[in-house]
């Protein structure tokens, strides 16, 4: 995954870039030419750490519409030479996605760039996936011929046509082509479809891959042989082990726990913790500590990479792995057992620490509350705001209600980049700071993410004028997600006449 380069949250840029609801009106009070900049800008250099979960694209849709802007850097975007060369979805998507926002606000010159891209453009499935929600029968047939002229009539091309139909995330262009009477457009998606559906089938009666024998010895024999080829099969094989162990195997599961090579170890280790066993929590630390004695200040809260990104390069690979199958088993596990030893655990400054401090923040109790502070206090300090740990203690200080914990919280909602990361610290601030309603749940309303904006509307205060604007007009947008309409709706009830 790329990085993207964030400027500070202080400008507007990177207000725009983080998706946060300042930045929409901070764009409006700018200079229209500087806002419109930073808008292109930000659509066409993707700012999102990870485009797959993080939403963008309604967000800078609705700024394109409130400025008045134009779409002549974004067609130069995407009909560049380099569109041939860079074939990777996160250099369109996010503009095609745009794109598809503005068609749906009736912004006619968006659905004609949808058209040529699809026609054209080498992301062209995305673009045509964004006009079959928005594009009307008659422009999807337009299109059959210069799509279907993507792929040669020979039987390679025919074979990736069949796997695209089949693929595909929105089928309905397929199915107007379908019926299409010519036989070089209606016949040949007819048989494409025909095609995927036989290899659909075929898929399901062939087995995935290969198979573990049914005992305890053949199934860590497995997870060791994909250890070996570099696969990570301790997940698979603690399944496996789900359903043949039985108590008689449980001193050869512990002494493959204890000293077993490494893939059949982080196998044994998975299945023990799924199934409590008395003796894992001590396995775990043993696992830990082969990397990280308690004294140890590397490694600390593991980020995006996961637990032990960060080790030094001499550690060895193999207890590294066990290392890390031991607190990825140790995070699944639910239980007093696992929340007591999380106390003990959660002054460790290395990977299996953080791990304690996340089962205390999703599973402690109300006397927890300063160790999660802590934690969540040392994991800003040493991996900064953008941090994934930070997910799970932020959450945890809102479930806990550390009322102490909100300006600690206010700086990852200012900070980070994570537009879900912020959404869940809103959801901690209104539990927890008393300022949220007239603070930043105004400025969440027009936030990038519905979730956010959804939580801005249940609790931001009615008495500033824009809320009351902000809350009418989402009632009234189409695009606007049901869950926020609908807590929209129910502060229109009580509080606000419209």
């Amino acid at each position: 995954m790329f990085e993207p380069a964030i400027a500070p949250s202080g400008t507007l840029l990177g207000l725009l870039q983080r998706g946060r609801g300042d930045g929409t009106l901070h764009a409006l009070a700018a200079p229209r030419a500087e806002a419109l900049a930073a808008l292109d800008q930000c659509v066409l250099a993707d700012p999102r750490h990870d485009w797959r979960v993080e939403n963008r694209s309604l967000y800078y849709a609705r700024l394109y519409l409130d400025l008045h802007g134009g779409l002549e850097a974004v067609e130069a975007h995407l009909f560049a030479a380099e569109d041939h060369l860079d074939t990777e979805e996160h250099r369109t998507g996010l503009a095609l996605a745009v794109l598809g926002h503005l068609a749906s606000y009736g912004r006619h010159d968006a659905l004609l760039l949808l058209r040529r891209y699809a026609a054209t453009g080498a992301n062209w499935t995305w673009a045509l996936d964004e006009l079959a929600l928005r594009d009307d029968d008659a422009g999807l047939r337009s299109l059959a011929e210069p799509v279907l002229a993507r792929f040669p009539r020979d039987e390679e091309g025919e074979t990736r046509l069949a796997g695209t139909v089949r693929d595909a995330f929105e089928p309905r262009p397929w199915r107007l082509w379908a019926e299409d009477r010519r036989d070089a457009v209606g016949a040949r998606v007819r048989a494409a479809q025909e095609h995927g559906s036989f290899d659909r089938w075929q898929r399901q009666l062939r087995p995935a891959g290969p198979r573990p024998g049914w005992s305890v010895r053949a199934v860590l024999d497995w997870a060791q042989e994909g250890y070996g080829r570099g696969a990570d099969l301790a997940g698979p094989a603690a399944r496996c082990l789900a359903a043949v162990a039985g108590p008689e195997d449980r001193p050869e599961l512990l002494a493959a726990a204890r000293q077993g090579a490494p893939g059949a170890r982080a196998a044994a280790l998975h299945h023990l913790a799924a199934t409590r066993d008395p003796a894992v929590l001590d396995l775990v630390e043993a696992a830990a500590d082969a990397v990280h004695p308690l004294d140890t200040a590397a490694g600390t809260a593991h980020g995006q990479a996961g637990p032990y990104a960060d080790v030094p390069g001499a550690v060895d690979r193999d207890a590294l792995a066990v290392a890390r199958a031991a607190v990825t088993a140790y995070l699944r596990m639910c239980g007093e057992d696992a929340v007591a030893r999380a106390r003990a655990w959660i002054h460790r400054t290395d990977p299996l620490g953080a791990a304690a401090g996340e089962t205390l923040a999703t599973r402690g109790e109300d006397r927890d509350a300063g160790l999660v502070l802590g934690a969540l206090r040392t994991a800003i300090r040493t991996t900064g705001p953008d941090a994934a740990v930070l997910g799970t203690l932020v959450d945890g200080a809102g479930r806990l209600g550390i009322a102490c914990a909100a300006p600690v919280l206010r700086h990852v909602y200012r900070e980070t980049s994570s537009s879900q990361l912020r959404g869940r610290t809103a959801r901690a601030l209104a539990a927890t700071d008393p300022s949220f309603a007239s603070g930043f749940a105004v400025e969440c309303l027009w936030d990038c993410e519905e979730t956010t904006r959804e939580i801005a509307a249940q609790h931001a205060e009615t008495a500033d004028a824009r809320v009351a604007e902000r809350l009418r007009r989402l009632a009234a947008d189409p695009a606007e997600e049901v869950e926020v309409q609908t807590a929209v709706r129910n502060r229109i009830g009580p509080d606000l006449q419209v």
